[in-house]
């Protein structure tokens, strides 16, 4: 059955923060383009991410680090356009706030005026607060990003789980105080032991969307290329993969392209 435009309740930021506060999952996918994203939105989904791993699933690039504001912008656009009820967060891409709090700003709102997304996301503690409070002294939503940053690939040198050691730890949970105190609204926990990730869920309000992060936070994320199974190359841990698209679309490029050749498509009845 389907349900008016008008009868759909968009998530907010206040319905997230209720959704922890009652112990209702969040559930989070990420998205770069209009006919994914309508399909996500459509299923139900809670929270779509432009996440900058457009640069690795949709690019092509080795890491996060290539991709533009440009880019990130146009993705964005393409996926607000296609959502009538999930919250749309953008990633504010690597150089475009790091060390430069005007810089900063001026990225999150050319994000929310020319894509129409809802909220911008941004990865790094301490070191990027001064960023945080100037875009959300301008009343633009922030999501945190802790643990694994993947901006900061080549400081850590290896995609492996961080904040195994007390030191780490303790900063983590510093920080993500830090960013609640600030006014982020919620924080993503990357690739970091589920004990902390749950003490870390436990010790501040907002809600803590995990991503290889364990079960006892108040959400998860995966990229949609790799839980639909388009992707084969990347098989950590915590990814769980609901479809087999990579085998599903060979299969049907396959059978097409053989029709084609036996000259079976188009038939009679596919013609005018």
């Amino acid at each position: 059955m389907s349900v008016h435009k008008k009868d759909i309740k968009k998530v907010t930021t206040h319905q997230l923060q209720e959704m922890k506060n009652r112990g209702e999952k969040i559930a989070m996918l990420t998205a770069y383009d209009f006919s994914m994203a309508q399909i996500l939105d459509a299923a139900g989904i809670d929270v779509l991410l432009v996440g900058d791993s457009a640069s690795n699933v949709m690019a092509g690039n080795e890491t996060t680090l290539p991709i533009t504001l440009d880019q990130m912008i146009y993705h964005a656009s393409s996926v607000v356009k296609a959502v009538q009820r999930a919250f749309v967060i953008v990633d504010i891409p690597f150089g475009s706030y790091q060390g430069n709090s005007s810089e900063a700003l001026r990225s999150a709102i050319r994000i929310m005026k020319e894509s129409g997304a809802h909220a911008v996301k941004m990865e790094g503690g301490s070191e990027i607060k001064e960023s945080v409070i100037r875009i959300l002294s301008a009343g633009v939503p922030v999501m945190g990003h802790l643990g694994l940053t993947p901006q900061s690939i080549f400081k850590f040198g290896t995609y492996t789980v961080r904040a195994k050691e007390e030191e780490e730890a303790a900063k983590l949970i510093e920080d993500a105080k830090l960013l609640e105190e600030c006014g982020c609204f919620s924080i993503v926990l990357e690739k970091i032991p589920a004990h902390l990730a749950k003490k870390v869920a436990e010790t501040v309000n907002i809600p803590i969307i995990g991503i290889g992060a364990g079960p006892d936070v108040d959400g998860q994320v995966l990229v949609m290329q790799d839980m639909l199974g388009i992707t084969k190359e990347f098989k950590p841990r915590f990814l769980r993969r609901y479809a087999d698209l990579y085998t599903t679309i060979s299969d049907a490029v396959s059978h097409y392209i053989e029709d084609v050749k036996a000259k079976d498509f188009p038939n009679e009845e596919e013609k005018y």
